[in-house]
């Protein structure tokens, strides 16, 4: 194919329709996916979420188990050393030794009260903990379901549509590559303003495919004659006449094709 320098106004026009073509072929493609690698990729945030979330409630249960057992362990010391004050007040000397040791047997039961109302407290939070665990779990795995049947919804697609993407991606390329860079810069300008991203639009019925308003008949003959580009001043794409987008669009049908 001519290089960039090499192309008249004409190739020009030809180069950045069959560009349009092929880029609202893969838009195309792109559309028929949607919004599914997107919902993929939340359902996956949410699952590996739920799944820290359900890893750190099971460890929070561990930690408490744990501080129970420190507590029963502590009420059975304090136990002990009550027995040790009590035997001790078997021999002591004087009252004060006798009140000081009661005093001693008084904190070691406060101390048992403490700690069986804290372990009250945390089979408590065990409850909740592993009603919410129990939750959790219905959660991820509802989610967990619905990402693996919108990845092989995904898959599915992808496995139908990437060979041609790829394929069109590559076109696409060599069609900017002949453009030169001010008017593909404007090409593509106009694509990422315009919601369906046609930038390049065919004369039909004797106005703009793209804004649909009468084309006057003076600049339809300029626009035939092929001699510059000119845009639609009401949409700022750029026009070409019919009989050359027949032309392209069967060209483009018959790459399309191979698919």
């Amino acid at each position: 194919m001519a290089t960039t320098k090499e192309l008249n106004v004409e190739d020009k026009l030809r180069a950045i329709y069959d560009l349009q073509l092929i880029d609202s072929r893969i838009d195309e493609i792109r559309n028929v996916r949607g919004e599914l690698p997107l919902e993929v990729e939340d359902l996956e945030d949410e699952v590996a979420g739920l799944s820290t979330r359900l890893d750190k409630l099971k460890n929070d249960l561990e930690v408490i188990e744990e501080q129970i057992k420190g507590k029963k362990n502590a009420i059975d010391e304090h136990k002990e050393a009550i027995k040790k004050y009590t035997k001790q007040q078997e021999s002591v000397r004087n009252n004060r030794e006798f009140n000081s040791l009661t005093k001693e047997v008084e904190f070691q039961e406060l101390e048992i009260q403490l700690a069986e109302k804290q372990i009250k407290e945390m089979k408590a939070s065990i409850e909740h903990k592993k009603q919410v665990i129990g939750d959790s779990k219905e959660k991820l795995e509802a989610k967990s379901a619905h990402l693996k049947h919108k990845k092989s919804e995904l898959e599915a697609i992808m496995s139908e549509t990437e060979k041609e993407e790829i394929f069109l991606s590559e076109k696409s390329a060599e069609y900017e590559a002949l453009i030169e860079a001010r008017l593909l810069q404007a090409y593509k300008r106009i694509r990422g303003s315009v919601r369906n991203g046609l930038a390049v639009v065919s004369i039909e019925r004797g106005a703009s495919a793209g804004s649909f308003f009468t084309i006057p008949p003076q600049t339809q003959m300029e626009i035939a004659s092929r001699k510059k580009v000119i845009t639609d001043e009401h949409s700022g794409r750029i026009l070409v006449d019919a009989a050359l987008a027949e032309e392209e669009k069967e060209k483009m049908e018959n790459l399309f094709s191979q698919f």
